[in-house]
């Protein structure tokens, strides 16, 4: 039977939902994808779906998904491509329509090119060797990091020792833009980061389910505010913890540290019984050696695969 596709709506959240669900049970040997994240993704600002959402299908069974949106407007192309073991044949009619509408996208916004930034398991559902014939590489690894948590072991730390140190959530509207800004600033150097307006940054958190109680930004005494922690409890699986940030200044003195150990203890008293994060291998931070000091061990890596097409129209419009 032949490969049908169509754009995704709202309403196809369930399904894509169940497809990402038997992707991660082939890469990983459980299912980690919740329905309020497709239904987010779905709606998030960035995306067009009529023009930048696939369906691929095998008469009445979904073998493929993919996403494009874009972080910068310069012609950075965020990518999400997903096929059920074995669909080499949905994997690279994605891809091919994926790639094409990237080079238009760069092109609306006014790029030569179009930089396609992939993130795919290490040991994934689809077979890399498509993704190398067309050009495809790997220029970054993640780790997605797990800790198990004890009710009765991970109790409040105690602040470091030096300047006083506090520790305040982001119910507060104010106290919500001062973590944007934190966050922006923490990660400015960080691979494949974009600056974004607070508007834009709350979309990509889902700030309408956010639970701002779970959102702390840490002060030390005559130093004001210098670092920011963002975790959410909404993922089935387990606590998330999806932005840790500590101005540079204050740095090595013990704050990030203090505010994991502060999420491990609110977790385990909420139930959890484990709390994951991603990590940057090549972070210039040593986010890594921190997160492995606190217990912190490898659930599963991902790859970032990169390749560059020329904008569509600039393509078109040179002439001699």
């Amino acid at each position: 039977m032949s490969l049908t596709v169509r754009p995704a709506t709202p309403a196809d959240a369930p399904a894509v939902c169940a497809l990402l669900n038997a992707v991660d049970l082939a890469e990983i040997g459980r299912h980690e994808t919740d329905l309020h994240s497709v239904e987010a993704d779905l709606a998030h600002a960035d995306v067009d779906l009529a023009r930048d959402t696939w369906l691929v299908s095998d008469g009445t069974v979904l073998v493929g998904y993919g996403v494009i949106y874009s972080d910068s407007g310069q012609g950075d192309i965020g990518v999400d491509h997903y096929v059920l073991p074995g669909r080499s044949d949905a994997a690279v009619l994605l891809l091919e329509l994926i790639e094409a509408r990237a080079a238009e996208k760069a092109s609306g916004s006014g790029a030569e090119r179009a930089v396609l930034h992939l993130h795919l398991n290490a040991a994934p559902t689809v077979d890399t060797a498509l993704l190398t014939a067309r050009g495809w590489s790997t220029v970054r690894r993640h780790q997605i990091m797990t800790r198990p948590l004890s009710a009765s072991a991970d109790l409040p730390p105690t602040p470091p020792a030096g300047p006083a140190l506090t520790l305040r959530d982001c119910r507060d509207e104010a106290d919500r833009r001062l973590a944007h800004a934190l966050v922006e600033e923490t990660f400015a150097d960080h691979f494949d980061h974009h600056a974004r307006t607070y508007e834009q940054w709350l979309d990509d958190v889902d700030g309408a389910r956010l639970d701002w109680s779970l959102v702390w930004i840490a002060s030390l005494d005559g130093e004001g505010d210098v670092a920011v922690m963002l975790s959410r409890d909404d993922r089935e699986a387990m606590g998330w913890i999806r932005n840790l940030g500590v101005r540079r200044p204050a740095r090595g003195r013990g704050i990030a540290g203090h505010l994991l150990r502060h999420a491990f203890a609110v977790y385990a008293a909420r139930g959890r019984d484990t709390i994951g994060l991603g990590v940057d291998t090549a972070n210039e931070s040593r986010a890594l050696a921190l997160y492995e000091a606190h217990g912190m061990a490898l659930h599963y890596a991902i790859d970032t695969w990169e390749v560059t097409r020329p904008a569509a129209a600039a393509a078109a419009t040179r002439t001699p």
